[in-house]
């Protein structure tokens, strides 16, 4: 088996990481490996119309709003679920999520990315697409997509 000594895991803090986050937990602790936590704050899209309507103040005021509730979720993390990690790095940057964790993993070199996934079927996944499958498709290392238990596959 390869011996993997640096893991990326990608949250986006719903339940599905949560679950995924004690796969990643898991391995690091048998490899002894270092495990970085990457969330990426997505910049929202406004419909074209909607500039006009909306102050840059109020725009900013979002940001930041979004960027303190994203560093309260990973301090909550920290603290509640990472006590038996031994060697970890938080980190949280801004863009596309699939585009950043690839860029992520390169620049630190992973052996192994985690993500959880939502299993959406259907429509849902044709409009929202699936950052896990992104990154499956275009990583540059072997990575582990996880489901909660209990979700029924359907195929519409």
């Amino acid at each position: 088996m390869a011996d993997i000594k640096k893991i990326l895991f990608a949250t986006d803090f719903s339940d599905n990481s949560k679950y995924a986050l004690t796969f990643a937990i898991s391995f690091a602790q048998k490899y002894d490996a270092m495990l970085y936590i990457l969330h990426v704050i997505q910049q929202p899209s406004y419909p074209l119309g909607m500039y006009a309507e909306i102050s840059f103040d109020a725009m900013d005021k979002f940001s930041q709003s979004i960027s303190e509730a994203v560093e309260k979720e990973m301090q909550t993390l920290k603290e509640k679920d990472l006590k038996g990690c031994a060697k970890y790095e938080c980190m949280i940057v801004h863009g596309t999520p699939f585009l950043e964790i690839l860029r992520t993993a390169k620049e630190k070199n992973v052996e192994l990315i985690v993500v959880g996934t939502h299993g959406r079927t259907g429509l849902d996944h044709v409009l929202f697409g699936s950052t896990a499958e992104k990154v499956v498709r275009r990583a540059p290392c072997p990575v582990l997509s996880v489901r909660l238990p209990g979700k029924e596959f359907k195929i519409l």
